[in-house]
């Protein structure tokens, strides 16, 4: 890793720090040729209250264990949010870097690889082998990033 990963990553760490989930912080950018393209982080949609917001984790209630049912949260995922932001706002994410504190899930590799970006940064891992299948058949670059 060099010293524009390590920059990154910290910058994803922060914007992790944003996230109004109860069970776990991530963070995400997306660079494109040294620029941050968009953020995301793990939090509720526009207009539904956050789990921060009443007071309870849905998935903590119902005991669902990391790594299955992602359906079941009221929270997006923060490559979800990076991805959606670049959309909204018509920037190109073609050929750019997602850096994120997590691994990401098989839902979100799916976006991930169909919008195009070619590397994935992850600090932390996650019980999803299936999303590191299809990285590895789409030819996606994913690095797990070490200090």
């Amino acid at each position: 890793m060099d010293k524009w990963d390590k920059r990154f990553m910290e910058l994803t760490e922060e914007v992790g720090s944003w996230a109004s989930c109860l069970r776990r912080k991530v963070g995400a950018i997306i660079v494109k040729e040294r620029r941050v393209m968009t953020t995301g982080y793990n939090g509720a949609p526009a207009g539904i209250r956050s789990c921060t917001e009443r007071g309870k984790c849905l998935r903590i209630e119902n005991n669902i264990p990391s790594g299955t049912h992602a359906e079941l949260c009221y929270a997006a995922h923060a490559e979800q949010n990076a991805l959606i932001q670049a959309a909204r706002y018509g920037v190109s994410i073609d050929g750019a870097t997602l850096y994120c504190t997590h691994q990401p899930c098989v839902i979100c590799a799916k976006m991930i690889i169909n919008a195009g970006i070619t590397r994935v940064v992850y600090k932390e891992g996650y019980p999803d082998e299936f999303s590191m299948e299809l990285f590895r058949e789409a030819g996606t670059e994913v690095e797990k990033y070490e200090e």
